[in-house]
């Protein structure tokens, strides 16, 4: 009998961390033209054995409407890449988002700059 288990060739780390990133980077708060990733709401992706994925992430406040679907969003983007195991998503408010976690481009792009 063959095992109906897929099999999970191992991406390396670094290549599964671009790809995740991209992923990640196609997901908006539809209140701000910016992505998630350059908004500064990632606070930490980590890559395990076999494509396991962990994310630390924070919302713009604990009080956003978009709390029901960005995570969810993220984590079915972050699935959707070939190979992936499985996605951890873990939300925190510690430290508390602030807009000195946005990227440059992020802060040109809101006028910030």
């Amino acid at each position: 009998m063959q095992d109906s288990k897929e099999q999970h060739i191992e991406i390396p780390s670094q290549e599964l961390k671009e790809k995740v990133v991209n992923a990640i980077k196609q997901v908006y708060d539809p209140e701000i033209p910016v992505d998630v990733y350059e908004l500064g709401l990632i606070y930490e992706i980590s890559v395990y054995p076999v494509n396991n994925v962990y994310l630390l992430m924070t919302l713009t406040s604990p009080n956003c409407p978009s709390a029901e679907f960005i995570p969810s969003e993220i984590k079915d983007k972050i699935q959707q890449i070939q190979g992936i195991n499985h996605v951890e998503l873990e939300l925190t408010f510690d430290p508390p988002y602030s807009q000195d976690m946005m990227s440059e481009a992020a802060k040109l792009e809101l006028g910030f700059l």
